[in-house]
């Protein structure tokens, strides 16, 4: 019989289903972890052989400014890190802030739905930075000692994560296998060399044939094969940021050329003729610039076409052709390769913040008290008096 992910349920598996979750071992409703600022929790330590087979995550991190006052901390998306390690191994193979690893691009949420990731979002946080969301992740994490997730609240109000991390357990160990890691990078502003330059003219056609300054999505060293990115794009200029070739050099590739090159930034997230509103199995858009100006947040999924290699590989994005751009660029890797990994590394918190339009605040004047009505007076002293508390 064909293995694939429909008759693969019909064929018997020496294999036991397990799930650790946020359940309220009380058995009354808090079914969520509550991880305080600069705190970091382990919420799954299993022990293998095994896989995780699904990630559902429901969370939401709140300034709390006065009673019955709270306002949604817009960057949390950025702020909270899950970490993973599998083996026993002492750094983690998975490094991401948590909504970029989900495909949350820029910390603003948007339905989307793909093979591997998909992301739920009710109307009313529709393209909100921080907003509410359900996020599902299905690709396969296997290992055979141990596996461990963790995650790390580095905003400073406290966070509350909904989970649930489902598993299989084996009875013996998995010969040749290969580890999931994924790592986050960004460079807030790319280094274009002519960034108010219309694409596709004849001053911006100038060589690109080493590719030393393209954008790096993944570089790493070992045995395994890439699967994917997510790719959150804010622009700058009013010219078309896409306009870049995809470059990836793998294993004893000469300096130049690579033995994959592509023909444009849409054409490698599957698209043509810039970006379109929509979200396919493995490619599309997860928020498009139309919706939100100079923001793009896309993927591309390579499960059925991944990248192979034996020594090393090097995947890389032109920013603008000839990287001519200069735009903030961000990208979540995912692959599958042998331990130990790469040592991941992550900017510091104030450099994953998202940059967005900020509207000045007005300066508001403290009410004259001698010009309120008396039960409006009252009420605003009663309302300062309770704010005493709050710093």
């Amino acid at each position: 019989m064909q293995s694939n992910i429909l008759s693969n349920v019909c064929k018997k598996k020496d294999a036991r289903t397990g799930r650790v979750s946020s359940w309220d071992h009380s058995g009354k409703n808090e079914d969520s972890f509550v991880i305080l600022p600069g705190e970091e929790i382990e919420i799954a330590d299993i022990e293998g052989p095994g896989a995780i087979t699904h990630l559902w995550f429901v969370q939401t991190c709140s300034r709390v400014l006065g009673p019955n006052w709270e306002t949604r901390d817009e960057d949390f998306y950025r702020k909270v890190l899950i970490k993973m390690y599998w083996d026993n191994q002492k750094h983690p193979s998975v490094l991401a802030p948590l909504g970029d690893f989900f495909c949350v691009g820029n910390s603003m949420v948007s339905n989307f739905q793909s093979l591997p990731f998909t992301v739920s979002v009710k109307p009313s946080q529709t393209l909100k930075y921080g907003g509410d969301a359900a996020m599902n992740c299905y690709l396969t994490m296997p290992f055979n000692k141990r596996a461990k997730i963790v995650i790390e609240n580095q905003s400073e109000n406290e966070y509350i994560q909904y989970f649930y991390i489902d598993y299989e357990l084996y009875r013996n160990p998995m010969e040749d296998i290969l580890y999931f890691h994924s790592h986050w990078r960004r460079t807030e502003v790319t280094d274009g060399w002519g960034p108010n330059i219309q694409v596709n003219t004849d001053d911006v056609n100038i060589t690109n044939l080493d590719g030393k300054d393209n954008y790096v999505v993944l570089e790493t060293e070992g045995q395994g094969q890439y699967i994917g990115m997510n790719h959150s794009v804010i622009h700058f200029q009013d010219v078309w940021w896409g306009e870049g070739d995809d470059m990836i050099w793998v294993d004893d590739d000469p300096a130049w050329p690579p033995s994959i090159h592509g023909t444009g930034g849409e054409d490698y997230l599957g698209q043509g003729w810039m970006m379109q509103k929509n979200s396919y199995p493995f490619c599309g858009s997860i928020i498009h610039e139309d919706d939100v100006p100079q923001n793009q947040v896309s993927y591309r999924w390579h499960l059925v076409d991944p990248v192979r290699f034996e020594k090393r590989i090097k995947v890389t994005l032109e920013h603008g052709h000839a990287n001519h751009l200069s735009d903030d660029w961000a990208s979540t890797a995912y692959w599958y390769q042998t331990l130990p990994g790469p040592k991941l590394e992550i900017p510091d918190v104030e450099k994953r913040l998202v940059r967005r339009p900020i509207l000045p605040s007005p300066e508001l004047k403290a009410p004259d008290l001698n010009t309120l009505r008396p039960d409006a007076r009252e009420m605003h002293l009663k309302q300062q008096e309770k704010l005493k508390a709050f710093p």
